[in-house]
């Protein structure tokens, strides 16, 4: 992953004194007028927390980011296997809080030596479950980016080691906190759309046919071994110094289904989560879901070069014990505007007219009587149209009031595993029944195989 934004230029102390006093005044009044409270107490010194970053690329900085503009974060440790990142990291906390925080290429050995009281958890999927795991067993809350897990099971267990520690977790799904989203819901559970029988997301990019990268060696900076982790060790593919330079490596891992789950595992937990949020949707029962690579073409792995392997179109349906059908679609080629301005996001279809609930642009309500559309406009952050200070405010004081969290980390479990069931659908090409409860398929040993998967040595996949 890459730093987003990231000026280390270290001209002198006065320079760090100004710049931190205009990053923390500056960001915490952006956000005024959209937090839901305030992040420094006006009677009390606000506490500060430990903090510590595994995964400091392009999005990890952004939710560190907010930690250091809340005011009550004290970085003490940076772990990345890739030694430009974390420096670079390192150099920009120290340049923005005064902060030192010691560096690690091993999570464990941070969590060992620094103690944090919170970590956040950015690295790519397939490393959440066993950062996250450690990281409450030390006795740290966790915000761990969306999706929870790479497989399904991974993520029944975090949930499991989050409410045996005590400790407050909470994913990414920064949308559950979003202004527009909140008066959205409030909007259609109020019952203005009448009965809705039918929810489509989507997320309809342009592209098209991929032509293989050579493998390489990697570079001397990154440990390569290590990235890879649980996974399988595959070559080293891509151009680090270009964040979507072909390989895993920076941003590229989800489009690789050893790391991530394509489409669906990124942009799909999102628009997922907010239709079963929306609707309190808790009863997943049957799912079915196909794809293909038509357009990027063929998968190759081999000792010279390899390709993504991700779907690059999928339809995946869900149906609910509540009675609502879901309906998913992605596309990454012919790109268009045919989703009224807006490449992602979701419709809710009811009997008094349809709402599109989007991203940049918020959402609009068009009535069955063609009377003149409702609309509601967004307000998100810079950079990339976010609104992690939200998230990152509500998981403060859920810390300090021991209540539920908005991103909850058994709900984003909820949302993940919904998406994670879609996948193994694909793979296996037919439907499946789902109990919820059991963790299992109806009678589908097939299926449940591919719950979990074997990790490379020396890695112990988490039990329940």
């Amino acid at each position: 992953m890459t730093l987003a934004g990231c000026d280390c230029t270290i001209v002198n102390d006065c320079f760090h004194a100004m710049n931190r006093r205009n990053f923390i005044k500056n960001t915490v009044l952006a956000g005024a007028t959209l937090s839901a409270m305030p992040y420094i107490k006006a009677d009390t010194p606000a506490k500060k927390y430990k903090t510590a970053l595994v995964g400091t690329g392009w999005w990890g900085m952004n939710i560190l980011g907010e930690a250091m503009a809340s005011g009550q974060s004290k970085v003490v440790g940076l772990c990345d296997v890739d030694q430009r990142f974390l420096n670079a990291a390192a150099e920009k906390v120290k340049t923005l809080t005064g902060d030192t925080p010691k560096t690690y290429g091993d999570y464990r050995e941070l969590l060992e030596k620094e103690k944090p009281e919170i970590v956040i958890v950015a690295t790519p999927d397939h490393w959440h479950p066993l950062v996250f795991i450690e990281a409450v067993k030390h006795g740290a809350h966790v915000y761990v980016e969306k999706p929870i897990s790479h497989t399904l099971l991974e993520g029944a267990a975090m949930v499991k080691a989050a409410r045996a520690a005590d400790r407050v977790a909470v994913s990414g799904t920064h949308r559950r906190v979003s202004p527009h989203n909140i008066s959205a819901r409030e909007f259609i559970r109020s019952g203005k759309l009448g009965k809705i029988g039918l929810v489509k997301a989507f997320v309809n990019y342009g592209g098209g046919p991929e032509r293989p990268q050579k493998n390489a060696e990697p570079p001397k900076t990154l440990d390569w071994d290590m990235w890879c982790g649980p996974a399988p060790l595959r070559p080293f593919a891509g151009d680090v110094n270009n964040p979507w330079g072909g390989g895993p490596h920076p941003r590229g891992f989800r489009s690789y289904l050893d790391f991530a789950n394509g489409q669906l595992g990124d942009w799909g937990i999102h628009w997922i989560d907010q239709i079963q949020w929306i609707l309190d949707l808790k009863q997943l029962k049957r799912i079915f879901s196909m794809g293909g690579r038509p357009v990027r073409g063929p998968v190759i792995l081999n000792e010279t070069e390899q390709t993504t392997d991700a779907p690059d179109h999928q339809i995946a349906t869900f149906e609910y014990e509540e009675g609502v059908n879901v309906y998913w679609e992605h596309r990454q080629f012919a790109g268009n505007n045919q989703c009224k301005g807006e490449e992602v996001g979701c419709y809710f279809y009811g009997t008094e007219g349809v709402l599109h609930l989007g991203w940049i642009n918020g959402w609009v309500f068009y009535p069955v009587n063609r009377s003149e559309p409702i609309r509601m406009a967004s307000q998100l952050h810079k950079p990339d149209e976010q609104n992690i200070k939200e998230n990152w405010a509500d998981f403060l004081s859920c810390i300090e009031s021991k209540k539920k969290p908005v991103s909850d980390i058994e709900d984003i479990y909820n949302a993940t595993a919904s998406c994670l069931l879609a996948m193994i659908s694909l793979k296996l090409g037919r439907s499946l029944n789902w109990d919820a409860q059991k963790l299992s398929f109806a009678n589908d040993l097939e299926a449940a195989s591919l719950l979990k998967r074997r990790y490379r040595g020396p890695w112990e996949y988490p039990t329940l």
